[in-house]
């Protein structure tokens, strides 16, 4: 084991998996039967707050996803992006596989499987919505969860950070041309005013408050930013359960008809995972990375940042669309595909140091 790899595996000890994102999945679960519920008992309320929109943006949504995201933004360091060149292959690697395979291998999978295998057994009319959000959850690279896998695998927690940061730099430029491009690809109109008030609310002004808020709290002690986070961790886990409720609430009825659905989308979204990961692990062994690195590298390179990808549905499409469905199904399945892909990079570390 290099000395950078003992360095991670002594940090990663130090800092397991929390309560939440172990039983992610099952939130997530409990969510859908609430809102499903919920929606198809109590319509009227939903539909109130579907109506309270601006510029087709839902301001109660708009308000829980920022109460998701500025808490994740407020760990990243923009300053660690001058780390990237201890970590170029492993860096590279992954912003090939996240800009330049993901959203594209995830626009072809969605062709073949949602609008041709599958196709007869989903709504007609929802065809080209789901594809859109399958293009959405996998324009957004991971940005909080990130850490959590990485942790998992004794990643190098300066390569991590590195790679976040310069990943969500990237991010603020590239989302909205990416997304309209595969969209256009797609056949799928894009609403170009809405896509790009999105990335502003969701991606630059939480990136803006987040970074000026976490620089007064450094300047505080070096003790005031992990206590805020630790306050605004169960907001933050409020406010995502909340918004699938909301989300499900909407979604009650469709899924009640076809239950199905959640499953067949399911499927492009499990392949892409898989895919990417393998990929990006194995471009890192024949470039020489070390396996600290290569196991976030490839977690980075499959997981997505389903906060963005939801609020960004939601924005584009409205409650009721396939896109919103097909984004909360990435949330549904994101954690149990994710862990089984962390075992696998653990399990395979002696593979992986062996030179061919």
């Amino acid at each position: 084991m290099s000395a950078q790899c003992e360095v991670a595996a002594k940090a990663a000890a130090n800092a397991p998996m929390g309560f939440f994102e172990r039983y992610l999945t099952l939130w997530v679960g409990l969510c859908i039967i609430a809102g499903v519920t919920l929606g198809h008992f109590l319509p009227a309320p939903f539909q109130a707050i579907g109506g309270m929109e601006v510029a087709q943006v839902n301001l109660p949504v708009a308000a829980l996803i920022w109460l998701m995201i500025i808490p994740m933004l407020l760990k990243i360091d923009f300053g660690a992006l001058h780390q990237v060149k201890e970590h170029w292959k492993g860096i590279g690697v992954t912003l090939f596989i996240n800009w330049a395979v993901k959203p594209f291998s995830m626009a072809l999978l969605g062709w073949v499987f949602i609008s041709t295998l599958l196709r007869p057994y989903l709504p007609a009319e929802q065809i080209d919505s789901y594809i859109a959000g399958l293009i959405l959850l996998a324009a957004a690279p991971c940005t909080a969860m990130v850490f959590v896998w990485s942790n998992l695998t004794n990643g190098e927690p300066h390569f991590t950070l590195s790679q976040v940061a310069l990943n969500d730099t990237i991010m603020v430029f590239a989302f909205a041309p990416l997304v309209g491009l595969l969209l256009g690809l797609s056949s799928i109109t894009v609403p170009w005013d809405t896509l790009l008030l999105s990335v502003v609310l969701y991606i630059v002004v939480p990136v803006l408050v987040a970074q000026a808020w976490r620089k007064a709290l450094l300047a505080q002690g070096p003790q005031a930013l992990p206590k805020l986070l630790s306050k605004l961790g169960p907001l933050s886990l409020v406010a995502l359960l909340t918004t699938l409720v909301l989300l499900f609430g909407f979604q009650g009825e469709q899924i009640i008809a076809q239950p199905m659905v959640i499953l067949l989308l399911a499927v492009p979204i499990t392949i892409q995972v898989y895919f990417n990961s393998g990929l990006a692990y194995w471009l890192n062994k024949k470039f020489g990375v070390a396996h600290c690195v290569a196991g976030p590298s490839a977690l980075i390179g499959a997981s997505n940042f389903f906060e963005l990808a939801v609020a960004a549905a939601i924005s584009l499409f409205g409650f009721q669309s396939g896109a919103a469905l097909a984004t909360v199904v990435g949330v549904l399945i994101e954690v149990p595909v994710m862990l089984s892909v962390v075992k696998i990079v653990n399990a395979s570390k002696a593979w992986y140091e062996t030179k061919a």
